[in-house]
């Protein structure tokens, strides 16, 4: 994949801030909060300063017995081609069932016949988008009771049957780790990391034993050591930070960004 270094997410909360902080080398949008047609004139200046863009979509639902919707996958698409894009990313997640939106990126049934599933649905959105296509693991808050396959084995057969990419977010890692007591460690020796595209990293809290990922905090310790050991096993092509709400100062985010940096190195 394309070396992409240190990136932020782009919001249009944090546009200007994004365009000013200093060192960053790539960003990602939500695909579902632009049109192709009339980019933010923010995405289009980080563009002609030669900053990678990636388009993340949040809605496709590749988890789901539905098919991946053409319109969804058409817009990626779109967002691809505007945005010149070296790939597309979105969730290994289910979000819909029967029309009703769940409203949340929940996890996929750990079984054989959902990954059969998962498969078709890969292929499809591959075949439909002009660049690679990496999928993210989620943050979960409960497990399903029939799963047959760990997360890491149910993306190490996904990626030998469709040769995906992987955007590995190294907070959901941790989230799973509190949650469900899925060591992270473990997960990183176990996920093929040679299909690696990039890495998430993103703050949250803990209430009451939960770990709530919600991208609204500064990164904790305890993420940025998964991340160290990520690192440790593989060097990825990029990494990004990403913040959605509460947005702290422009010093705040330059910090956050000089301490993935740290763990980096």
């Amino acid at each position: 994949m394309e070396r992409l270094g240190v990136g932020i997410g782009w919001r249009a909360e944090i546009d200007l801030t994004v365009e000013r902080l200093p060192g960053v080398e790539f960003v990602e949008v939500i695909a579902e909060n632009v049109r192709p047609a009339a980019l933010p004139h923010s995405l289009r200046l980080l563009r002609e300063r030669g900053l990678p863009v990636i388009p993340h979509g949040v809605s496709l639902g590749v988890g789901g017995a539905e098919p991946p919707s053409p319109a969804t996958l058409a817009h990626l698409a779109a967002c691809a081609q505007a945005l010149d894009a070296p790939l597309v990313s979105e969730h290994l997640a289910f979000v819909r069932a029967g029309g009703i939106e769940a409203g949340h990126l929940l996890p996929v049934p750990r079984t054989r016949d959902a990954l059969k599933v998962v498969t078709e649905n890969v292929r499809q959105a591959q075949d439909a988008l002009p660049v690679p296509l990496a999928l993210e693991n989620v943050a979960a808050l409960f497990g399903w009771p029939d799963d047959e396959l760990t997360d890491a084995q149910f993306l190490t057969e996904l990626v030998e049957r469709t040769g995906v990419h992987l955007l590995i977010d190294v907070a959901n890692l941790y989230t799973n780790q509190v949650n469900l007591g899925l060591d992270a460690a473990h997960a990183l020796d176990t996920l093929p990391l040679e299909r690696l595209a990039y890495v998430h990293v993103a703050g949250g809290y803990e209430r009451d034993g939960v770990w709530h990922d919600t991208h609204t905090t500064a990164v904790p310790d305890a993420v940025l050591d998964v991340l160290a050991q990520l690192r440790a096993r593989v060097d990825p092509p990029g990494v990004l930070l990403e913040w959605d709400d509460h947005y702290p100062s422009d010093d705040a985010l330059a910090a956050e960004l000089s301490r993935i940096r740290a763990a980096l190195a």
